[in-house]
């Protein structure tokens, strides 16, 4: 009987409630549709994924990206990140089981002479044995436990969607620095030709003084000109070298001994042709935003654990062991111990401190709600800046590249004029300069195309799934 009445009472201790807020993600204002995107359409729209990068279609850049994702310095140290959050989530976890222990020891003592306790001539020394089982419960009656547990696991969910971020970042980095690095190829070969053509346009120049035909200014022109274009080629160099360091330790190499081969023969990059969906869907896209939420996540249920702190702490202990004096017997029924019973615990006065525990936890809330609309927010602003830009840039891209094929075709006549003796060796050059100007300008922004196209697939998450997503569709 007494165990039935007391089945309904231990039933309601166990189950614990929550004090924490009913949880609803942070509303932020949702267009129907990305208002760029009339702006610009993808011809070719290709599918993301988390190899997005092999559409760019050059295996140099593969192998490096393979070597990015396993040797990237940063990465690991966020994979080391994500196995704290890991363990401290578990820690917590534990939480909600008993603690059970096992002590056991051995004293010699010896009793004052002038003690009330024991008359000296009985015992004035003695040794005591003992080993005790201890077991101690809190019942989670007011969801604390249960709440920390959410928080701690929110945040290492968080902790997984920043270790995904930071993957895109560098996959995205290493992507626009390899892009960089073939165009400073090209680049480098135009502005060689470049001092190759004021070199020859000195050297004319040199004749004609020499023959009157030129002022010693006309000279110091063409002379000027050579000098200003290899400090263009030098500061060209040293750009390369330095990007190539940049790649070097994005893969966790050392700069000292990585190189990768100048590769001006190669068929340019093209740009990406990442199609958008709707506004909506880079709430569950964007590892950042993911990560923003699992902090309002975690914010709102350490809300509850401040709550809780208000209320009595119950629990249940118990210990049972054997004490003798000595070795013989120990373990027997007469040297048995134990105890076991209910406990509670209240704060009466704190001087303000719970309170001022809980107003933090609702600041904070209020403060990753904050972020995480921000975090919508920005990435919104990420994804339109990318379409105006690809709608301008390809614009600009067939228009600079019509520039080049008019200042090739200009170069081709001149050519033809100077067999005809219409035009001189000085027009020749001119055309030549400003066929490799108009190049120049090309390489430029057809970089500027590809790398707003990459910045495109970073705005809409790359290839990137939520996990919580993955789990929903199994």
């Amino acid at each position: 009987m007494i165990s039935q009445r007391l089945l309904p009472l231990t039933c309601l201790l166990l189950a614990a409630c929550s004090l924490a807020p009913s949880y609803h993600r942070p509303v932020v204002p949702t267009a129907t549709s990305y208002r760029e995107t009339g702006n610009w359409q993808p011809t070719h729209p290709s599918t993301l994924r988390t190899d997005w990068w092999q559409a760019l279609g050059d295996p140099t850049l593969n192998k490096l990206e393979q070597t990015a994702a396993v040797h990237n310095q940063n990465l690991l140290a966020a994979i080391a990140r994500l196995d704290e959050a890991r363990a401290i989530a578990r820690a917590q976890a534990a939480a909600q089981w008993p603690t059970v222990g096992l002590a056991a020891s051995h004293q010699n003592a010896h009793v004052s002479n002038h003690t009330p306790l024991f008359p000296v001539e009985n015992h004035p020394s003695y040794q005591s044995n003992l080993i005790n089982l201890d077991a101690s419960y809190e019942i989670d009656l007011w969801g604390a436990i249960k709440n920390a547990v959410i928080a701690s696991d929110a945040l290492a969910h968080a902790s997984a969607d920043d270790l995904a971020a930071l993957q895109l970042s560098i996959q995205a980095e290493l992507a626009m620095d390899y892009a960089n690095l073939r165009a400073l190829d090209t680049v480098l070969q135009d502005n060689q030709k470049l001092v190759d053509n004021w070199q020859q346009n000195l050297r004319l120049t040199q004749i004609l003084v020499q023959h009157r035909e030129a002022n010693v200014i006309t000279l110091s022109e063409a002379a000027f000109n050579l000098d200003n274009a290899r400090a263009q080629l030098a500061d060209l160099q040293r750009q390369r070298s330095q990007t190539e360091h940049a790649i070097a330790l994005i893969i966790g190499s050392n700069p000292d001994t990585f190189t990768l081969p100048v590769n001006g023969s190669t068929p340019p990059l093209k740009p990406l042709q990442p199609a958008p969906d709707l506004p909506s869907t880079l709430l569950e896209r964007r590892p950042d935003i993911a990560s923003a939420e699992q902090q309002v996540i975690a914010a709102n249920a350490n809300i509850g654990v401040a709550r809780a702190a208000f209320f009595p702490v119950f629990g249940l202990s118990g210990n049972t062991g054997y004490e003798n004096t000595g070795y013989n017997n120990w373990m027997t029924a007469p040297n048995r111990l134990w105890s076991f019973g209910p406990t509670a615990a209240l704060d009466l006065f704190d001087g303000g401190r719970l309170q001022a525990l809980s107003d933090q936890a609702h600041a904070q809330w209020r403060a990753t709600v904050a972020n995480y609309r921000n975090t919508v927010l920005s990435a919104w602003k990420d994804v339109e800046d990318q379409l105006i830009a690809l709608h301008k840039l390809r614009d600009e891209d067939l228009d600079t590249r019509a520039a080049a094929q008019t200042a090739q075709h200009v170069l081709d006549l001149t050519q033809t004029r100077l067999v005809s003796g219409i035009d001189t060796q000085f027009d020749v050059l001119s055309s030549e300069r400003a066929l490799l100007n108009a190049q120049l300008t090309q390489t430029a922004i057809h970089l500027n195309h590809i790398d707003a196209s990459i910045l495109l697939v970073k705005a809409l998450g790359g290839g990137w799934q939520n996990p919580q997503q993955l789990s929903d569709k199994k």
